[in-house]
């Protein structure tokens, strides 16, 4: 059974172009045992943000710290620490950090969704 502690894995940067300070860390995948889903923390530096984006998966999310916006049907909503969602497939979304402290926040895909 896998156990750490977020501190012992190195951020990631999110290499996609329409991203900007934005970083991920895997916690647990397929490596760790979970071969349907990936669960992951990205970290969002102020002024940071993830590519506006749909797919064809869901996925789960919940704010550790921070605050933000969450570009979701349509409209920003906002987020902080104890926020959380639900974004269906084919959704269109963004988060975005919009205070002048780190925003970090959970994410779980299905292993299909993460790249």
């Amino acid at each position: 059974m896998p156990l750490g502690h977020l501190s012992d894995l190195t951020p990631k940067p999110v290499s996609n172009p329409a991203a900007h300070d934005a970083a991920m860390r895997v916690l647990v995948g397929p490596e760790q045992g979970w071969t349907d889903h990936v669960m992951r923390v990205f970290d969002l530096a102020p002024g940071g943000y993830t590519p506006k984006h749909q797919h064809d998966w869901p996925h789960i999310n919940y704010i550790l710290a921070g605050e933000g916006s969450l570009f979701l049907n349509g409209k920003e909503n906002p987020i902080q620490a104890g926020s959380y969602a639900y974004v269906p497939a084919n959704a269109l979304h963004q988060f975005r950090n919009t205070s002048d402290k780190p925003l970090q926040f959970i994410c779980i895909v299905p292993t299909s969704g993460h790249y």
